[in-house]
This record gives structure tokens, sequence and C-alpha cells, in this order.
């Protein structure tokens, strides 16, 4: 089957992997000159398979006018003369409630350990002719730090939810997390508690898009498959109300099956064919940290979860990501935000960051396409011939690979995974 998929961030790169080990013809278009150039490109870096809680919880209401007037919140709301961001506002609204919450964090947790175990066979095969899988690949394990007593017994009793769905984790007191984790030496009298994850995992995105691009290219059992990079997508063609091909600027390419998967940027292209997915942007924001030697830098991922900023360590780097702004005005970066991301790494890791020119520290912005009640929309749309792999929000690096297989699995016709009618594009 000839396969065109629009977009090639982690989102659009698996899914052409998936699909290409199936035999399909794949073709990807991209506007930019090569993978992971925008919203994947300096994510957050942790693939947190348990923690896919969405956005859209019932405590969440109850926090955002005190966020709103914080110039370091970690959520910042500007409304627009936009009707599809008070849609989509309405609807989040309506999941923000205990049924809805825990009812998306069980679908999401099946799609996390389905992706977990698919990311892990890829590595296991790639790693010994590809350096590690080629992105900096370690299962670190992850610590969410709680600041408030309240904050921490709540988490404690959700571990037992969990558990109950599959997560293996530990409650820890501030000594055993500081014993686990010495840099959190510096705020040892602030930690209430921690939630402790061992199977949690780092990559670089960026660069695990580039490593599929090149497996993709350079494998001689896949002749079938095209990536035309610095390609702009002007439009979709019907024909007797079947999508038949993608109309570029340099030229319109057939397809049997199209497949969507260009984050945020989907919208606009998908309204002609009256698809509307509700999506919004979740801006997000992160720095990329020179570890020098000898600097107490952390080992296992954390996540600071009164400030929802999380630490990853990449190579030699420490990522550090975080924010959720309901704005518009793209991916300009905001200097407070990102000196705000600053501030509170200096806060946690005492001489961590060092005293560098802003722009070495790789400030990013990034816009992440999320649905109200956070899950993504995954296979064929309401128009034939027209499939979709969007609204992953701040989870896209963790849940492509199980989102690439799903979807996969449909196209097949195989009988796939996990339920697919949790994640079902039809809706869109």
């Amino acid at each position: 089957m000839r396969v065109v998929i629009v977009g090639a961030g982690v989102v659009g790169m698996t899914t052409a992997w998936r699909l290409a080990e199936d035999g399909h013809e794949v073709t990807v278009l991209e506007r930019h000159n090569g993978p992971g150039e925008e919203t994947s490109f300096a994510n957050g870096g942790q693939l947190s398979y348990s923690y896919v809680a969405p956005l859209a919880g019932p405590g969440v209401m109850s926090k955002v006018p005190g966020w709103l007037l914080r110039r370091d919140s970690p959520m910042r709301f500007r409304p627009a003369a936009d009707p599809a961001q008070w849609r989509w506002l309405a609807a989040f609204m309506g999941a923000c409630n205990t049924a809805t919450s825990e009812a998306t964090t069980r679908k999401l947790l099946r799609l996390g350990f389905y992706s977990r175990d698919l990311m892990q066979a890829f590595v296991e095969q790639h790693h010994h002719d590809n350096g590690g899988a080629g992105f900096d690949f370690a299962r670190r394990g992850k610590l969410v730090v709680h600041r408030d007593a309240q904050a921490f017994a709540s988490a404690c009793r959700l571990l037992d939810y969990q558990a109950s769905l599959g997560c293996e984790q530990q409650a820890l007191d501030r000594d055993a997390c500081v014993a686990l984790e010495p840099a959190l030496a510096g705020i040892r009298g602030d930690i209430a508690g921690a939630i402790y994850t061992p199977s949690e995992e780092v990559g670089d995105c960026h660069r695990f898009c580039v490593s599929l691009a090149r497996l993709l290219q350079d494998d001689a059992r896949r002749p079938g498959v095209s990536m035309r990079f610095g390609t702009s997508v002007q439009g979709l063609v019907q024909q007797g109300g079947r999508v038949t091909s993608v109309r570029t600027a340099t030229g319109v390419v057939p397809a049997d099956v199209v497949v969507v998967a260009g984050g945020i940027g989907s919208v606009p292209l998908l309204r002609p064919l009256g698809v509307r997915p509700m999506l919004w942007p979740l801006k997000g924001y992160s720095i990329t940290v020179p570890i020098a030697s000898g600097a107490r830098a952390p080992h296992i991922s954390v996540t600071d979860f009164a400030n929802k900023i999380v630490y990853a360590r990449i190579g030699n780097t420490l990522r550090v990501a975080g924010m959720a702004d309901l704005v518009s005005g793209g991916t300009r970066i905001d200097p407070e935000r990102v000196g705000t991301l600053v501030a509170q790494t200096r806060a946690l890791f005492d001489g961590i960051v060092p005293d560098l020119p802003l722009a070495q520290l790789q400030p990013w912005a990034g816009l992440r396409p999320a649905t109200p009640d956070g899950l993504p929309l995954v296979g064929p749309s309401r128009v034939s011939g027209l499939w979709l792999n969007l609204g992953h929000g701040a989870l896209g690096f963790t849940l492509a690979m199980g989102s690439a297989g799903l979807l996969a699995d449909r196209l097949a016709g195989r009988r796939p995974a996990i339920d697919a009618g949790d994640f079902d594009a039809a809706r869109a």
C-alpha cells in the first residue's frame, strides 16, 4: 500500500518506521530540512510511561487562579479572540473530574506500556549497529519529588491505584530520596517525599528521529521508503469522497492512504475536508545545560511536582523542561519563561547551571498539540483514505511508538495490541 505521512516529528517518524516494517511503500513529507526539528527537537527527554495522567485532573481548576497570578507559574493562559480556544477550554474544564481523569489515565497507561515494549524492542535490535540506538537512550528511573506533605500523601494514594494497573513504584521519605539521588541534598529539608519508578527511561527525541530516518534510508530491505524534507504540504486532494493524494509546493504525491501526523499545523490542513480535531498547543520551554566535570548533576530523572519542571540527564547534558502556556504567538521564546527554568534549576541543583549567556543554554520553545481530555487521535478519520496520529500533548515521545504500532495494526487489519476505540480518530 502507498502511504504518505505528513510530518516528520517523533510521531510521524515512528509511524513511518512501523509501516515500513509491515512492507508498505512509505513517503514522508516534512517542511523542515530534517526530521524532528520542531516540537520534537528539544523536549523534556523523559520516556515517562508510568506518568501519563492527563493535565485535566480533578484538582486542576482550583489551582488555575493561583497559577495565573504567578509570573513563574507552570501554567499560563492568555485569552485570544479565537472560538477554537474557548471550545477547547470548555471541553478541558468538562474533563477536570475524577471519573474522566481516572478513565483517561487507564487508557494512556495501556498505550504507554505498549509503547515501552516497542521502544525496548527497537533499542535491543539496533543497539549494536547504531551506537546505543543513536539517541543516548538509558534506563535511569524517575523521582517525582513533592515538597508539600498533602500532595505527597495524595501521590501515595495514587501509587496504590497505579499498582493495580501494572505500575511498579515506591514511596520514599526525604532521606531515602536523597540517598538514591545525592544531587537533591541541597533541598533535603524541603522534601516531603518522592515517588520512585525504576523502569522509566530517557533519550534525545531529536536524535531518535534522525536515527529512524537514517535506518529507514540506509536499509536496503526498505526500497520503498522516501523522505522528502524541505517540502511544504499545501493541501489534501479528494476524489469521489476519498483522499487520494497530497498537494505540495513541488507537485502532487499520490497515495492509497494519507496519515496526518503534523502536530498543531495539521489543524488548518484538515479543515477544508471538514475534519476538525479539537487540538490546542500547550507551549513548553526547555534549556539544555552542559554538565561540567565534577558537577553534582542528577543521574536519575527528576520531576519537581510543585513547579511542573522535569530534569533528564541526556548524555553529558541536563535537559530541563516545563510550562504549559495556553497562548497564541507561535514558538517565540519568552525570556522570562526561560529565566524561570534557569532559576528553578539553580535552586534545585546548586552550582549546576554555569554562568553562561542564555544562548549557550540552548533555549527552546515548542507547541505540543493536546486534546482537552489528553487522549490522542490515532487511526482512520471520518474521511475515507485519511488517517490521523495527533494530539499527544506533552507525551509525544513517550507514546509515539505505541501510537505508531496501534495505527499499523489497524491498517494491516490485525487485532490491535490494545483497545483501539480508546483513541478513535473518527471523533475529530
